[in-house]
């Protein structure tokens, strides 16, 4: 944006002209937009830390956390960023759960059967 009264260019969204300091726009018209709605998924990032695989609930808090603090300093597409990793985080977090806990019932039943195996064949054999 140029200076209507010495003609200097200024940054796009300046109020005062770096310059002569003119004002170039009044309050109204400098007001910004407001940012879009980012999801930042800290329930999910939580309750995936509390009831499935910490380490990994960690590192989803902490980039949940950053979404609203990149978007108050501007940073749309690093708020983006945060909450696509907060989201994936948290996903790998259930997902580890979820294996480990069908690798659990894997194992007792194996244990289960197993000793029954066992069992069976000491009774056969008396």
């Amino acid at each position: 944006m140029y200076c209507k009264t010495c003609g200097t260019q200024n940054d796009d969204n300046a109020y005062k002209c770096i310059e002569c300091e003119t004002i170039l726009q009044d309050e109204t018209n400098a007001t910004q937009s407001p940012p879009p709605y980012i999801p930042n998924y800290l329930a999910f990032a939580i309750i995936s830390t509390l009831m499935c695989c910490l380490p990994l609930g960690v590192v989803a808090i902490v980039y949940s956390s950053q979404v609203n603090n990149k978007i108050a300093c501007g940073d749309i597409e690093g708020a983006w960023e945060a909450s696509r990793l907060a989201k994936i985080w948290s996903w790998w977090s259930v997902g580890i759960m979820v294996v480990s806990f069908l690798l659990y019932i894997l194992f007792e039943l194996l244990i289960f059967f197993g000793l029954f195996a066992v069992a069976g064949t000491a009774i056969l054999s008396q």
